[in-house]
């Protein structure tokens, strides 16, 4: 046994020996023809127990009693298959799949044999190749066995959607996380390149999703912070809203086999993207993208998914507005200078044909996509201006009364009233008597008078004296 590079020669023995080994059909074939020999069945009838024609079993028989049991055997057996392939393809083969496709499994090294070398091996005599090599173990790692959910029936009628970070690039640029969503019934996928998994990079990919295929039944995602808030399940996040706004259901999984589809979906794209990205010295998520709509996409598609005879189900998205759905979506209440606040900003409510909401009443403030701010009231935008500070307060005015002012003439109290009393304790008064007024005066000792008409009884003595 020799080999070069690594390869074994598994090279049949040249001749046969006197000790015949046959194999189970060629004993199944011998059992057959003693019969005939001893003249239990005719050659009609055994055509019927071998899967042979009779012209076919009486060249056997003519072999057989020319050669024995040995020309039972095979015309091969020792021999170079007609259909093998040159020991210099098969060199030159392991030898590429050393240098360049180290990490590559047979599969995909055997489309890149084809793609880049024209050379067209299955990928069975790949794998044969690169096991005797020693260069490939085809060793899996044992899963425990779960119920396999049968796929739907339409496409659009569930949707799978996660987020696979990794180091996509390989250390030429950085760490970033690839979103796919791919359909149960067809197998079909969209991704694209984002640095983190975040709410708006989910907004803006369903966004293209919706308007590019239309509107899902549902969607299959985990409990990430992005699509479910753990404190209060029952509260929406921005993706949860735009769910509902759309009539989408959506599906929580409880455990990465749920949605096992995506989940090997990101596997083999951790092996076949990452190849491809290193082939064309892609280092950016926008060379990335780029990269994921001219060619990668459409190509994975073409090979693994299958449409076809499938109905879709997918719900047009024309005439909805897709921005005021796909945004992040904040209330605010209105001040008493028709002012609100947002991220320590203060933003003036201005006039417009859009009445303006009355104080301690409720705004929505939607961020698009774009990053541009838009402010509704009852479902109409409201104008608005961000205020480069917080606006200052109108000193109060001052509020003195008027010379007329009803409580300057009160008897009682006031600055007017004190003095008028001082003036009338400090003057001397003449008094006239009316013997009718003395008459109808009321009660004998009666003071209704006294204060107003009379000077005090100290202002009396002083007098007398």
């Amino acid at each position: 046994m020799s080999g070069y590079l690594g390869v074994l020669n598994n090279e049949r023995t040249p001749a046969l020996t006197d000790a015949i080994t046959l194999s189970s059909y060629e004993m199944t074939r011998l059992k057959v023809i003693l019969q005939i020999e001893q003249g239990h069945l005719t050659v009609a009838e055994a055509t019927e127990s071998l899967p042979v024609s009779e012209r076919q079993l009486y060249r056997i028989l003519k072999r057989y009693r020319a050669e024995g049991e040995a020309g039972l055997c095979h015309r091969l057996r020792g021999r170079k298959s007609n259909k093998a392939l040159p020991p210099e393809l098969r060199m030159k083969t392991v030898r590429l799949y050393r240098e360049q496709y180290s990490d590559y499994g047979p599969t995909l090294f055997a489309e890149k044999l084809a793609d880049y070398h024209n050379v067209h091996i299955s990928r069975q005599t790949v794998t044969r190749w690169l096991s005797q090599a020693a260069l490939w173990s085809g060793s899996r790692k044992k899963r425990p066995h779960r119920k396999k959910r049968e796929r739907r029936e339409s496409i659009g009628s569930l949707v799978q959607f996660d987020g696979s970070p990794h180091d996509w690039f390989e250390g030429r640029g950085p760490a970033c996380c690839l979103l796919v969503a791919i359909d149960d019934a067809s197998n079909r996928q969209m991704f694209r390149f984002v640095p983190v998994e975040d709410t708006a990079g989910v907004l803006a990919f369903w966004h293209d999703y919706v308007e590019r295929f239309g509107i899902p039944a549902e969607v299959y995602t985990d409990w990430s912070a992005v699509y479910v808030d753990a404190n209060n399940p029952e509260r929406l996040t921005p993706f949860g809203r735009a769910l509902k706004a759309l009539g989408i259901r959506h599906i929580k999984a409880g455990s990465p086999q749920a949605k096992g589809r995506v989940e090997r979906s990101n596997r083999t794209h951790q092996d076949r993207l990452i190849k491809a990205l290193r082939e064309h010295n892609i280092s950016t998520i926008e060379d990335a993208n780029r990269f994921l709509e001219q060619e990668y996409m459409q190509a994975h598609n073409d090979r693994f998914a299958h449409p076809n005879g499938l109905t879709d189900i997918h719900r047009s998205a024309a005439g909805i507005d897709l921005a005021n759905i796909f945004c992040i979506e904040q209330v605010r209440h209105v001040y008493n200078d028709w002012t609100i606040t947002l991220n320590a900003q203060f933003i003036q409510l201005l006039k417009s044909d859009a009445p303006l909401p009355p104080p301690r009443a409720k705004v929505i403030v939607r961020q698009w996509l774009d990053g541009s701010l838009h402010i509704f009231w009852n479902e109409q935008e409201l104008a608005f201006k961000q205020l480069p500070s917080k606006p200052n307060r109108r000193a109060p005015l001052p509020r003195t009364p008027a010379p007329n002012h009803p409580w300057r003439s009160k008897a009682v109290g006031g600055v007017a009233a004190l003095q008028k009393r001082q003036k009338t304790l400090a003057s001397k008064h003449t008094v006239s008597y009316n013997a009718k007024q003395l008459q109808t005066s009321p009660r004998k000792g009666s003071t209704r008078y006294a204060r107003s008409a009379f000077p005090s009884r100290n202002a009396s003595r002083s007098t007398r004296s």
